[in-house]
């Protein structure tokens, strides 16, 4: 079965283009104008993924990100508002994506694929991951590199685990630093990157220039799969 898009939007133009791109994809569309219309329809049955503008008429889309995320619905927010804070504050809330507009659709349908599988393999919660020659076992609290074991401290370690179960995720500074240091070091960015980079040189083929381990600006990282 294909999966169910909600594509939250005022603009009648936006919808349009994006339900005619999502279902020449195959996706079953459901479109809503505003706040309301949209926590009606992502009632029965409940969608698999959300298309979230910020803009809304009778509500902040930010306010719907968690609602979405307790209902088990992955989210790309999808607005004009394109500043580093928006970003930060959606990501925090559970957003899975964050994309601009003006939006080439091409692009946007490989965002919603991305997100669709990330979904479906953290319901499986595997604690195996492979990114590149890395291999991470969360269970057996184990890295390697090619044949080589790579010895990370406890907290490179939890840094890492935290990327690798969600692969493909931008993770911003706060959510990292409150998972790996806790709640009093969230404003202490110096010690995230002191450790992401201190990882680079242990897992890159070339830390001056990463791959594995990717820098959004201004907003987190992310462990590319």
């Amino acid at each position: 079965m294909m999966a169910r898009i909600l594509i939250v939007d005022d603009e009648p133009a936006i919808r349009r283009l994006v339900r005619v791109a999502a279902e020449r994809a195959g996706y079953v569309v459901i479109e809503a104008g505003d706040a309301g219309e949209a926590l009606a329809r992502a009632r029965t049955p409940v969608p698999d993924l959300a298309l979230l503008d910020l803009g809304l008429p009778d509500r902040d889309g930010l306010e719907l990100v968690p609602i979405f995320k307790t209902a088990g619905i992955t989210t790309i927010v999808l607005t004009a508002r394109d500043t580093t804070d928006e970003k930060v504050a959606a990501l925090d809330l559970g957003a899975d994506d964050y994309v601009v507009k003006p939006f080439d659709t091409a692009e946007l349908l490989a965002r919603v694929r991305v997100a669709l599988r990330r979904s479906e393999s953290n319901a499986g919660v595997s604690v195996h991951l492979s990114a590149g020659d890395v291999a991470i076992d969360l269970h057996a609290h184990r890295v390697t590199r090619g044949d080589i074991d790579v010895h990370l401290t406890r907290k490179e370690f939890a840094l890492l685990a935290e990327l690798a179960r969600h692969a493909g995720r931008v993770l911003t500074h706060t959510h990292l630093l409150r998972i790996v240091w806790g709640e009093a070091h969230t404003g202490d960015v110096e010690y995230l990157r002191v450790a992401v980079r201190s990882l680079r040189a242990k897992l890159e083929p070339n830390p001056a220039a990463p791959t594995l381990i990717v820098n959004e600006p201004g907003v987190g990282y992310r462990l590319s799969v």
